[in-house]
């Protein structure tokens, strides 16, 4: 009996990198399809006036956004592009604030709004337990000379 020894393979040293192109590749396309979709809401002209930006390690705020025409809408839930009456806006406002306390409250109003639309929203907010509410405004256009 004769022992033939057959050539030993090498051992191959090269990664393929091939199925981490296509997971990379889809999880592009899966961001670019989505990132569209995470910026929702109401489209409003807001007043610009000079302040500080809001920290950003504090939770994202509970938005209470009032339009032109002086509906009013929530950015919680699922039809945040719908106006919401104010006993429904109490109530929710209440109930997120009952789960997380911290959480900030924010009133986004139109620039050509009826002031006293927001001042209801203000007051509807602080029914609702928020314990103080804040105004969202844009940073004024710096006119150049």
């Amino acid at each position: 009996m004769s022992y033939q020894r057959r050539p030993r393979k090498k051992a191959m040293a090269e990664i393929n990198v091939v199925p981490y192109i296509d997971v990379m590749l889809v999880l592009l396309v899966i961001f670019v399809i989505t990132a569209p979709l995470l910026t929702q809401g109401v489209q409003v002209e807001l007043p610009q006036a000079a302040s500080e930006p809001i920290d950003s390690e504090v939770q994202e705020p509970l938005v209470v956004t009032v339009d032109l025409n002086g509906n009013y809408y929530l950015n919680v839930g699922e039809a945040v592009k719908s106006p919401i009456d104010h006993q429904a806006l109490v109530n929710k406002v209440a109930a997120i604030l009952r789960l997380k306390p911290e959480t900030p409250v924010m009133v986004r109003g139109d620039k050509d709004v009826n002031y006293g639309k927001v001042v209801t929203a203000m007051a509807l907010l602080q029914r609702a337990g928020a314990p103080s509410v804040g105004l969202i405004t844009e940073a004024p256009e710096l006119i150049s000379q």
